[in-house]
């Protein structure tokens, strides 16, 4: 595996850099969605509010909320940080590439969906070495899936990091790109030809152990 991170290093944002678990809860809670019983991950809040009358909207709506004017209570992965650290520190370049519109349906308040996430990115420090302006070109969005993909393409990614299984089954997605799939809930047993991990702490050690 280390071999294919000399390359390019493509990854997902939203579930994957990003952990939306609290404030969905927060969000739902107070809308009058949910209850305290219901578990605290983005999977068991939307089972349980789609089960509700109209509950395929009123789950867009929550998501459009905290994808948007309340994406600052979002929060980043444990170890996501410490991974962007390695990479650079061995002069590999990585890039964010996300499937997200720039505006959200049922949000009320208009919020452009990327200017938010390049603004948390920032605010999270992502690319501390990198000038302000500069974070535009490490971050990529797509308005559909195939649109993500091209950018994978495009910027000759080896690999690829996503918690959504889907990418990796999208037909466009380009040969020859490794896949791993960040599957902290162990939602998926062993897919063929994928690499899984459950934590961000595991991958500095599983990917550069041994490398200076």
């Amino acid at each position: 595996m280390n071999s294919v991170l000399a390359g390019p290093i493509g990854i997902d944002l939203d579930n994957t850099i990003v952990s939306y678990d609290e404030v969905l809860f927060r969000v739902a809670e107070e809308a009058g969605l949910i209850g305290p019983d219901v578990d605290r991950n983005k999977k068991a809040i939307r089972d349980f509010i789609r089960t509700l009358p109209d509950g395929e909207i009123e789950w867009q709506k929550i998501q459009a909320m905290v994808y948007g004017p309340r994406i600052s209570e979002a929060k980043l992965i444990a170890g996501v940080a410490d991974f962007l650290a390695c990479c650079r520190n061995r002069s590999i370049r990585t890039y964010i590439i996300s499937h997200k519109t720039e505006y959200a349906n049922y949000d009320r308040t208009g919020t452009n969906l990327r200017q938010a996430a390049l603004e948390w990115i920032r605010n999270n420090k992502l690319f501390p070495l990198e000038p302000c302006g500069s974070i535009k070109t490490l971050v990529f969005f797509g308005s559909t899936r195939l649109e993500k993909t091209e950018y994978i393409r495009s910027l000759k990614c080896t690999c690829f990091i996503d918690d959504l299984i889907e990418t990796f089954l999208e037909p466009s997605f380009p040969t020859g790109v490794v896949k791993i799939l960040f599957d902290p809930h162990h939602l998926h047993r062993q897919p063929s030809g994928m690499e899984v991990f459950s934590s961000w702490k595991d991958l500095p050690h599983r990917f550069f152990s041994g490398q200076s």
